[in-house]
């Protein structure tokens, strides 16, 4: 099933939509709402949207492509030491 290729095409688009939701929550911490109500937590989303899109869009006009690949919290450990 997995070599159809309309079954690439579906997952390609899903494999997207995961890495702008994991991008929302690492930038923005997304997933736990700083404020209580349903007006303000709206809020909090509308602006860690427009943060996101800010992100992308100095990244697209920078020519600096996003973080494609994931450091290891041992391989960060390390270069903050050797810093």
């Amino acid at each position: 099933d997995q070599a159809r290729k309309t079954w690439q095409d579906d997952y390609a688009l899903r494999a997207g939509v995961e890495g702008t939701i994991h991008q929302a929550i690492a930038i923005t911490g997304i997933r736990h709402a700083r404020y209580r109500g349903l007006p303000k937590t709206r809020l909090q989303h509308a602006f860690s949207a427009i943060a996101l899109n800010l992100t992308r869009l100095d990244a697209w006009w920078n020519n600096q492509p996003l973080d494609r690949t994931r450091t290891s919290h041992l391989a960060r450990l390390d270069y903050t030491l050797a810093a």
